[in-house]
């Protein structure tokens, strides 16, 4: 809108207004009866892209937070990513009893519409939606009322930061490699291995997939992938790493690409990186991306997906496969705070330099 306003300025008929000052008309006189009705149109046209735009973008962001961001976050404890010890029951419970160890699914549905029979919560449409730690308390506190449907069993092998890591990062990334249908005949390109895009490193390992490539623009979390042998290659993201990435698949790219990022640059490495009749999927939020559909999508053939978090089924099966496979999501935390230390919690994670940042309780 302002590039429409600039050109609004730029073509106004300046010979007009300078005959206008040796008239001797004023600044205000000239920006009132040459300027502003000059720019009347462009004024027009701008607030009407700018209403078709806020229209486009309404269903997601009332679906996301039930309403508004202004009220969405008013009165809640945050912390949407629980786990903890049932301590209490409620009469209507039927399946949970004191002392179970459980991971809570983020988001509360209704639990009749076809997303929520589905297990997939977090596609709930209804006005009763709720998040936790967004429309409703969250876990950043000592205790915390939930939904028994929202409550999935953690296995003893798994500590309760675990399971707070599988209830949004992991879960993420796993609907997003199911997507993929990511195996032991993948390599997989992570763009953007922050929290999410390292837990995406260690799902695809346990489900066999590799080797495995992470591109970031932090040195930390390419440090962090690699030394901790997340990765087979971290790479820088600079204007070499397609080249890089070429370079270690003889020129083929990966079968599968996954980017985390939720950045332009990211996606459009994790398209370009995607070999032929290879699948790409964005698990990333925000933002926007223009390419070349026809070079980088169409005639390479390549199958692209969005996946949005996961459903209680596919949680509770990655549950069971962490355990399995010995993996411990705890293992890409670089930051615990205690409750009482929350606000440097979260100035450290907006940082966006380490790994998982943690709250806990004790």
């Amino acid at each position: 809108m302002m590039l429409i306003l600039l050109a609004g300025l730029q073509s106004r008929p300046l010979d007009i207004i300078e005959a206008a000052r040796l008239d001797g008309a004023s600044s205000w006189q000239v920006f009132r009866y040459m300027t502003f009705p000059h720019l009347r149109q462009y004024l027009e046209l701008a607030g009407l892209l700018g209403s078709i735009y806020v229209v486009q973008n309404f269903d997601a962001v009332f679906t996301i937070t039930s309403g508004g961001l202004g009220t969405a976050y008013q009165g809640v404890i945050a912390g949407h990513e629980p786990c903890g010890e049932v301590v209490e029951v409620g009469p209507g419970c039927r399946r949970l009893a004191l002392g179970n160890r459980v991971v809570v699914y983020h988001v509360a549905g209704c639990g009749v519409c076809a997303e929520c029979q589905h297990g997939y919560l977090i596609g709930c449409s209804d006005p009763s939606r709720a998040a936790y730690g967004w429309q409703r308390d969250g876990g950043h506190a000592q205790y915390l009322l939930a939904e028994e449907r929202t409550c999935i069993p953690l296995p003893d092998e798994l500590s309760f930061v675990d399971g707070a890591l599988v209830s949004c990062g992991f879960g993420t990334a796993y609907e997003g490699l199911l997507r993929l249908g990511v195996s032991g005949g993948n390599r997989l390109l992570i763009t953007g291995p922050g929290p999410v895009g390292l837990a995406a490193a260690i799902v695809a390992r346990g489900l066999g997939a590799g080797p495995i490539l992470g591109v970031d623009i932090s040195a930390e979390r390419r440090q962090l992938a690699g030394g901790r042998g997340l990765v087979d290659h971290a790479l820088a993201s600079d204007h070499s790493a397609k080249a890089t990435v070429d370079e270690l698949t003889a020129g083929r790219g990966c079968e599968a690409s996954i980017d985390c990022s939720g950045s332009a640059a990211g996606r459009l490495l994790a398209l370009a990186g995607t070999r032929t009749w290879g699948r790409c999927c964005f698990v990333g939020e925000g933002g926007e991306l223009s390419f070349a559909v026809s070079e980088l999508l169409i005639h390479r053939l390549v199958s692209m997906h969005g996946s949005w978090v996961t459903s209680l089924r596919h949680m509770a099966d990655l549950l069971e496969l962490l355990m399995r496979w010995g993996r411990h999501p705890e293992d890409v935390v670089t930051h615990r705070f205690a409750l009482a230390q929350a606000a440097e919690a979260y100035r450290v994670a907006d940082g966006g330099a380490g790994g998982k940042v943690c709250i806990v309780a004790d």
